[in-house]
């Protein structure tokens, strides 16, 4: 049974977000951007390619090493006692249609809930190809949703006068916010996703509890037969919880904050393959299962259950604590998520792995390939 998210009250933004730089730039050529799902291409979910790249940050050691498959082939990659975390959120439809006062058509898309009906929004105006941030909106701004919807703007929630990307938002709904999204909302695209696919091609095999503005698409390639493969072979799973708000968009924009859960059973998982004698890897399943997960791991490694927001940045300077190895999709030139990539690979390896994806024809995004980092 699915649930809907039900979050504590976060913390508005206090302070200015700082730029992160990106670790890495590239050219990113429109023919690897993934337009639609695999399944559109007359492959199954676990059929996409993946790259498995194993690393080693000891100096002198042999070089590192890249060898090209495909996920349904990710058990040979894997040993028993490895471990792999993985993010139980839903993707909620959180794309709305918006009218302006002026009768200006917007779309309103639904972030990170903060209390409530108190909502991080963003507004997009539409474009010939997708749709682009509008940033032009004002304080008491009351944009119209369907169905005799609303949302109210109260402040920013960042960017500059003028310039505001998010919003606070409290929304005026005229049924549960579960219903309302599935009759008038749609899952989250950007222009390299030309035509709008069903809400079950943005779900992975394991949801739990809906609550994420967009997909945590590392984990989409599982199926129920391949995770049965993977059980069977001794690999564990270690679930945990973080709703993901809008991506970030704007070159080197660092996340914001996101809610999390880690239940006291995947801690105790963890900290036994990571204990005394344990042989097992711990290996999260995207970029938010690090982020959840490193936010409750102590500087000595010993992971704690927790629940709240967390605003962490995964940085060389910071370091990993519990992660020893990262599946994810492919990312942007500049996103901050190649920042947590380099901490882990360094960043040599990395310029490796994504030349190589680039040269043999990877794909990005959401409905893209997959890339297993792995210690050497």
């Amino acid at each position: 049974m699915l649930h809907t998210m039900t979050t504590p009250s976060a913390p508005v933004l206090a302070r200015p977000r700082l730029p992160l730089t990106g670790s890495l730039e590239f050219d990113l050529p429109p023919a690897l951007e993934a337009g639609a799902p695999p399944e559109a291409r007359g492959l199954a979910r676990d059929e996409v390619r993946l790259m498995v790249s194993y690393f080693t940050r000891q100096p002198g050691a042999t070089a590192d090493r890249i060898v090209h498959s495909q996920f349904r082939d990710l058990p040979c990659f894997l040993n028993a006692g490895d471990v792999l975390v993985i993010n139980t959120s839903g993707t909620l439809n959180a794309a709305l249609p918006a009218q302006r006062a002026n009768g200006a058509p917007l779309q309103l898309h639904l972030s990170n809930r903060l209390a409530a009906q108190t909502w991080v929004v963003e507004l997009r105006q539409l474009a010939d190809k997708g749709s682009q941030p509008f940033f032009t909106a004002a304080p008491g701004e009351r944009i119209t949703l369907p169905a005799g919807g609303a949302a109210v703007l109260q402040s920013p929630y960042s960017g500059q006068p003028g310039h505001v990307r998010l919003w606070i938002a409290r929304l005026e709904l005229p049924v549960r916010l579960s219903a309302y999204l599935r009759q008038h909302g749609s899952p989250i695209r950007y222009a390299y996703v030309p035509d709008a696919w069903p809400s079950d091609y943005y779900q992975t095999a394991y949801v739990t509890q809906m609550g994420s503005a967009e997909m945590p698409s590392a984990g989409r390639a599982f199926t129920p037969a391949l995770m049965a493969q993977l059980a069977a072979r001794g690999v564990l799973f270690a679930p945990l919880l973080l709703h993901t708000g809008v991506a970030s968009l704007e070159a080197d924009e660092p996340p914001y904050p996101e809610y999390y859960e880690v239940p006291a059973a995947s801690a105790r998982l963890v900290n036994m393959v990571k204990g005394a004698g344990g042989r097992g890897r711990v290996i999260a399943v995207g970029t938010t299962a690090v982020r959840a997960l490193e936010s409750v791991t102590s500087r000595s490694g010993q992971v704690q259950a927790g629940r709240g927001w967390t605003e962490l940045v995964i940085t060389p300077q910071r370091g990993l604590r519990a992660v020893d190895g990262i599946l994810t999709g492919w990312h942007e030139p500049r996103a901050t998520h190649l920042t947590l990539l380099q901490t882990l690979a360094g960043l040599p390896h990395l310029r490796q792995a994504y030349a190589e994806a680039v040269r043999t024809g990877y794909l990005w995004h959401e409905f893209g390939d997959l890339h297993l980092l792995l210690p050497a």
